[in-house]
């Protein structure tokens, strides 16, 4: 079969996306390249999070006022088509405030973030979590 008539398989895309958004989550919360993530987030950006100032320039506007330690971590990606679900962790948010442990879910549209719901919790220490087990990875923080 030559390569024009071979048939997409649907996982190179999810896998695609996937890459697209984690690149588009270090370009911004891990390098702070703004002009880099503006090619990766679209101009109509909708953005469902409670915390989060509405469009691209809301989110943009956040992550230059949050302390230059914040990192951004990954632990788990799903893609569904234009869906991509990410378990993450946002860590040096400031002194005394705990780690975030966050699942983003991101829509894509012509190959850039358009949409955007998060649900967020602080990270449980070893002596708040009643399992005995961390949120994030295997091992607690810190």
């Amino acid at each position: 079969m030559s390569q024009a008539n071979k048939i997409q398989d649907p996982q190179d895309n999810n896998d695609a996306n996937k890459e697209l958004v984690l690149k588009a989550f270090d370009t911004l919360f891990n390098k702070r390249d703004y002009a880099a993530a503006e090619r990766l987030w679209s101009s109509k950006y909708i953005q469902h999070s409670a915390h989060i100032p509405p469009g691209r320039e809301g989110l943009f506007e956040l992550v230059k006022n949050v302390p230059p330690t914040l990192r951004y971590e990954n632990q788990l990606t799903i893609a569904n088509g234009d869906y991509v679900m990410l378990h993450g962790r946002f860590s040096g948010l400031g002194q005394g405030v705990a780690n975030w442990i966050v699942v983003d879910i991101v829509r894509l549209e012509d190959g850039k973030l358009a949409e955007h719901w998060d649900v967020i919790q602080d990270e449980a220490t070893r002596v708040q979590s009643k399992s005995g087990l961390p949120m994030f990875g295997k091992k607690f923080a810190g």
